[in-house]
């Protein structure tokens, strides 16, 4: 059975308290299914010594679970409007950080090592959010919703239509796994879209390429033509791009779709 913490009609109740109402163009859909928010908290795997990092808390209440199971919980909150209503719902949560701010603009240094991020992700700045906080190099662990159609592209394998450069770039930092797929039902409003719970497991001391994230840029950047055509129009030297494709025994009509990122590695070492 279905354990809803706050309902539509108490959501209402608590945004009307407070002259609110939720704000379609910062992506506010607040969470009233327990059973998902359970699953949220689950796939984190949090410890007590844990410090993880929610951006847009809402009304607070996947912030209040996470500070049962972690030691600290930073949550980053763009609309001043909710404070209020965050403050009455996290009053018993004394190892809750709420910081007004948005959550591109957050310094990430300031997080220890091995932290986590477990949020219900504002879908239309979702996907800068996780390559930020992928590259920042302070997590261990992410756990997110974000659209449906968002989150099979960041575990998309080679050869699908939803593969491309982002799940090439979640693939360098990280292992994805889709945990399960969310109706619109299970948020108040609810979007027009089904959503996702993604979790990426981070492994250890990978750094940000710039040159191999370029690399794979350049070939997506027309996805109908060849990787050769779109390496040529990035600017490389034909001979170049001849020579590595040879080398690396690939058919110079082969598209970027179809090279997943040991080959995408191996073409950068070539293209050398």
């Amino acid at each position: 059975m279905v354990t809803v913490l706050y309902s539509p009609a108490v959501v209402r109740e608590l945004l009307g308290r407070y002259s609110l109402q939720a704000d379609k163009a910062l992506g506010q859909n607040f969470l009233i299914d327990g059973n998902i928010l359970k699953q949220i908290v689950e796939a984190a795997e949090l410890a007590p010594s844990d410090t993880v990092l929610e951006i847009g808390p809402g009304l607070g209440v996947l912030t209040r679970e996470l500070a049962v199971r972690a030691q600290q919980v930073i949550a980053v909150e763009l609309d001043r409007r909710l404070l209020p209503a965050l403050a009455e719902t996290l009053v018993d949560s004394n190892n809750v950080t709420v910081v007004h701010g948005d959550g591109l603009k957050y310094d990430l240094t300031q997080l220890p090592l091995a932290s986590v991020l477990a949020a219900n992700l504002p879908y239309h700045v979702a996907t800068p959010l996780v390559a930020r906080a992928l590259a920042s190099g302070r997590f261990k662990r992410l756990v997110f919703l974000v659209q449906k159609e968002v989150a099979q592209r960041m575990v998309a394998a080679p050869g699908g239509e939803a593969y491309g450069v982002l799940s090439l770039i979640v693939a360098h930092f990280a292992t994805a796994k889709i945990v399960r797929d969310v109706p619109a039902a299970a948020f108040w409003p609810p979007p027009e879209v089904t959503s996702s719970l993604v979790r990426l497991a981070v492994r250890p001391h990978v750094a940000p390429d710039p040159e191999l994230f370029a690399l794979i840029h350049d070939g997506f950047r027309h996805r109908r033509k060849t990787l050769k055509k779109n390496l040529l129009l990035a600017g490389y030297l034909p001979e170049r791009v001849a020579r590595a494709l040879s080398t690396l025994g690939l058919d110079e009509r082969i598209r970027a779709e179809a090279l997943g990122l040991a080959q995408f590695k191996e073409l950068q070492a070539a293209l050398r």
